[in-house]
């Protein structure tokens, strides 16, 4: 009996002391717990969850996004790679939670360009789905992160990089051995098929006597989807990011490229149909989870998949090309006809509008670094259809053209050395316009590019017009005018534009009778005008006519509300 009871006391103590190492493993969230999927999921119960539409059933239609790219953003140890605790201690610049202010961004939605374990800087090479990038911090900085982004009313997507991996990650290593489970994770031929990619590239690529496909570069080889164990591996990494972890959606890389039908390599029937099935999947876990995909296309092959119901939204680059070329060129009446065209062809659909993202040139640099038309292409950008998405930096007018590095540099925080963003060296040397653009010089200054981004952005997202009415072109006596309505129920919302650097006398407008004619109270939501209290909308026909009896200045944006007078 006394050496049963000593057992007993020391199975009872042994116990005891793992059950005391768990608990001190869960409180310092160490690796070990990250891999056993005990990474505490964030409590995502605020106050501000109401602000901007944060609880909307379908939010992203409303959103403004913000595309950060962590590494370039804000550094918060000196080891010059930014980082989620320097992108947590950034979230009031973008929004503070409290919409009685005007001092942040008036962000509403955050998209994460790639943030796994990648050899890359970019992270679009992927080597592990269920981990953070170690240079950015652990999963304990990145549920804080996301935590302090949801009390702010903010939603985070993931760039979700599904169509290929990097060459080190595990799966592919094991699929060079022909006999390995994984073989058939990748696409594989024995002898070089010959054909050319998309846009004339080598696609593939010798490894182990033999060859495998890559679209996009021989670093980054193509999953091969006609394989169900593939699928069944993303669809869990995309419920563990989701269910487990809490993001509220996915940014889909390389969308229309998924599965190929031989020298078909865009948007083949299998690619739609596998988007559809994914779509349901995602849907089913939770209602409010969204995707927007990256198809790379002109906007008749895009509307495809979301007549098809394979994403929530899609981004729109036809549009895009189209304000930055007709804001450089002055084309007031092609820009209108344009943002006409694309409303029709997205007619009960989310397009995602953006000037330029972390592929392009930036704005900035395509706009010949010229203020007034950044302004000019920032006012149609945000008063047009669709869910308008801003990449860092463009708030600003940061300038940068390819190679990629060069539009991928770090954030202009402050004008003061290595412009605030890290106390080390920088991963990528700082644009050398920092010390006159930055954040903490246009922050004090009432007409930068910065506080005109933050007047736009609380505009459109305090006036129901510009989040769901209808866009009407609206014809201008004068060519160097835009000039756009968005029609809502009982509310309208007049943006004019002077694309040019010379005045434009009492211009008169006509637009199709999408609006009742009759007196109009005046509200002047941006510029500075002596309007009169009311204008006159008249009927001619089957159109309406008016006109407004200012002077509008070079390069002037102007919104106004209308209010029809019962």
């Amino acid at each position: 009996m006394e050496k049963m009871n000593r057992k007993n006391i020391w199975f009872v103590a042994l116990v005891i002391a793992f059950i005391l190492l768990i608990v001190l493993i869960f409180l310092l969230n160490k690796p070990i717990m990250q891999n056993l999927s005990l990474v505490p999921v964030p409590d995502v119960t605020s106050n501000n969850q109401s602000i901007y539409g944060f609880e909307d059933p379908q939010w992203w239609e409303h959103a403004v996004f913000y595309e950060i790219f962590v590494r370039s953003f804000n550094d918060s140890n000196g080891d010059g790679i930014g980082d989620f605790a320097g992108l947590t201690s950034k979230l009031d610049y973008l929004n503070d939670g409290d919409p009685s202010t005007d001092t942040d961004l008036g962000i509403t939605a955050i998209w994460l360009m790639p943030i796994f374990p990648s050899p890359s800087y970019h992270g679009y090479d992927v080597t592990d789905y269920y981990s953070i990038n170690p240079d950015y911090g652990t999963m304990e900085d990145f549920n804080l992160f996301l935590n302090e982004a949801h009390k702010r009313g903010i939603h985070v997507i993931l760039d979700f990089v599904i169509n290929h991996t990097s060459v080190e990650h595990p799966w592919f290593v094991n699929s060079l051995d022909i006999n390995n489970e994984y073989r058939d994770w990748y696409i594989w031929s024995e002898s070089n098929p010959g054909y050319k990619g998309p846009w004339g590239q080598d696609v593939w690529f010798p490894s182990s006597g033999m060859f495998y496909y890559s679209v996009f570069w021989q670093g980054m080889p193509d999953l091969n989807y006609r394989n169900a164990n593939v699928t069944a591996e993303m669809n869990k990494a995309a419920s563990y990011w989701i269910n487990d972890i809490g993001v509220d959606g996915f940014r889909i890389d390389g969308a229309k490229h998924l599965i190929e039908d031989e020298k078909i390599q865009a948007n083949s029937k299998e690619t739609i149909a596998w988007f559809q099935s994914f779509y349901d999947l995602y849907k089913g876990w939770n209602a409010k989870a969204m995707t927007v995909g990256e198809v790379w296309d002109s906007s008749n092959n895009i509307t495809t998949y979301l007549e098809s119901e394979s994403f929530d939204m899609v981004f729109n680059f036809d549009l895009a090309g189209d304000i930055i070329s007709m804001v450089n060129s002055g084309q007031a009446n092609s820009l209108g006809s344009s943002i006409t065209t694309e409303s029709y062809l997205f007619q009960g659909y989310t397009m995602g509008t953006f000037l330029t993202n972390h592929d392009m040139d930036r704005v900035m640099s395509q706009l010949n670094n010229n203020q007034d038309f950044a302004k000019n292409a920032a006012t149609i950008l945000l008063t047009s259809p669709g869910t308008p998405f801003i990449y860092y930096g463009e708030e600003i007018g940061m300038t940068g053209e390819k190679p990629d590095e060069k539009i991928r540099t770090p954030m202009q925080w402050t004008g003061e050395d290595l412009a605030g963003f890290t106390t080390g060296k920088p991963w990528q040397s700082i644009n050398s316009n920092y010390p006159e653009v930055n954040v903490a010089l246009e922050s004090v200054d009432p007409q930068s590019l910065l506080s005109h981004y933050r007047d736009l952005n609380r505009i459109r997202l305090t006036n129901s017009a510009l989040l769901e009415g209808k866009f009407i072109k609206v014809n201008v006596s004068s060519p160097q005018l835009f000039a756009g309505l968005r029609a809502e129920d009982l509310e309208a919302v007049l943006t004019i534009v002077n694309l040019k650097n010379t005045e434009v006398e009492n211009p008169t407008f006509s637009f199709k009778k999408d609006l009742n004619p009759g007196l109009y109270n005046v509200d002047l939501l941006l510029g500075d005008k002596p309007f009169s209290e009311s204008i006159n909308l008249v009927q001619v026909g089957e159109k309406i006519d008016f006109s407004l009896p200012i002077t509008v200045m070079p390069y002037e944006n102007l919104i106004i509300k209308l209010i029809p007078i019962n």
